[in-house]
């Protein structure tokens, strides 16, 4: 079986409700996954934007959440982690902003796509400190058994 994620806030490809973005609630969608491999020790979520600043030209990957080291076993994440709690033993990476945390999606101009990546890891990623994204992935190179991808657009209504 094929690992899988999605969010009963969006489809995939789909729109992103304004509730998970800079004109709503700033809080984070609730995912959930199946299939994640045995023998997976930890699991690694990464949310970014490839189209920033304008899905026209784009020139950066900016990055909205970084989790790291979620446990195996877990099958979901709640909307509003921040505030519900993230699995006990995840570790949160740097984001754009360079703070830790969910950032919510927020493009300046045009529909933009946010990609949810989840990663199942053969190990468990030592503590990272300030790390982000790029930090985070070159200590998962060649550690991943699996991985599945939500995307989600979004593009500002007012």
């Amino acid at each position: 079986m094929a690992m899988t994620l999605n969010s009963p806030a969006f489809h995939q490809n789909g729109h992103i409700p304004s509730k998970y973005t800079c004109e709503g609630q700033d809080i984070s969608p609730p995912l959930a996954w199946e299939g994640v491999p045995t023998g997976a020790k930890s699991l690694v979520l990464i949310i970014h934007d490839p189209d920033a600043p304008d899905p026209k030209a784009p020139k950066t990957v900016w990055v909205h959440w970084v989790v790291y080291n979620i446990p195996p076993d877990t099958k979901t994440l709640p909307e509003n982690a921040r505030n519900a709690g993230l699995p006990q033993g995840s570790l949160v990476g740097l984001h754009a902003f360079k703070k830790t945390g969910y950032r919510d999606p927020c493009p300046p101009t045009g529909r933009h796509r946010y990609f949810h990546k989840l990663y199942a890891l053969d190990t468990v990623l030592a503590s990272l400190g300030g790390a982000g994204e790029v930090e985070v992935e070159a200590a998962m190179r060649n550690r991943i058994l699996a991985q599945a991808t939500l995307i989600g657009t979004y593009e500002k209504e007012r």
